[in-house]
């Protein structure tokens, strides 16, 4: 094996976290995403069923504030979700918090082997949904502590997309937190928190979806072409004051 194969087998793989608002398009492009790299012989697993494994890739789903909905706390989100339970707010949004982390250890180690986890929705979105729902008591800053120390993706794609074109969607208004009033606060405090954050490129998906898809592999092909120079993978520091 030559020195060079030695350090492909060896690289480590990218985090790359898709978001935006409810029907922007997000778990579309996450499965073109992953069949665009798998295409190109890159070892990909993406978050998108709870829990479930198949074969030849591991997928997850933290769907709709990131929770994979077949643990003990997967669960009790999923009944929050579709609104046969009621919880505190800060209670929820730290279940929330702690399914992300029940998964934390799992994408370090894919990472580390060389796998691009894909991820459709992050800590990103816990955050902003938590707070958008205008409890004093549960600002962005509180929403954002316990996600510190979650592993950092190398890359966010913010999938931006009108909200009233997003409720033209199908399927749109499902679960509690699509309705417009919402999801315009929503809107609001996803543009606070990326000022406040690094490594955020906001992709038109107003376009066709093979155009996003385009722009978005290009984005992530440049992400993967720089993890030698970025290092090992980081964690999510504080937000930026």
């Amino acid at each position: 094996m030559t020195s060079q194969s030695q350090s492909a087998s060896t690289r480590r793989g990218a985090l790359i976290v898709v978001e935006g608002l409810d029907r922007a398009g997000k778990s579309s492009q996450c499965e073109m995403l992953r069949d665009y790299l798998s295409k190109g012989g890159n070892a990909v697993k993406y978050i998108r069923f709870p829990g479930s494994y198949q074969v030849t890739q591991y997928v997850y789903h933290w769907s709709n504030i990131c929770s994979d909905r077949t643990t003990p706390i997967g669960q009790l989100i999923d009944s929050y979700l579709r609104g046969s339970a009621n919880q505190d707010d800060h209670s929820i949004h730290l279940l929330f918090s702690a399914n992300r982390w029940e998964l934390a250890k799992s994408i370090e180690q894919d990472i580390a082997s060389g796998t691009t986890v894909i991820v459709d929705r992050y800590s990103y979105s816990g955050a902003v949904y938590s707070a958008a729902k205008g409890n004093p008591t549960l600002s962005l800053d509180w929403a954002w502590l316990p996600e510190i120390g979650l592993p950092r993706p190398d890359i966010c794609l913010f999938l931006s997309i009108p909200a009233e074109e997003a409720a033209k969607r199908g399927g749109y208004g499902a679960e509690r937190y699509e309705n417009e009033t919402m999801q315009t606060r929503v809107r609001e405090l996803f543009r606070s928190l990326f000022d406040r954050q690094e490594d955020i490129k906001v992709i038109d998906a107003g376009k066709s979806l093979e155009a996003v898809s385009v722009d978005i592999q290009s984005v992530v092909a440049n992400c993967i072409g720089r993890l030698d120079a970025t290092g090992p993978l980081g964690t999510l520091g504080p937000l930026a004051k």
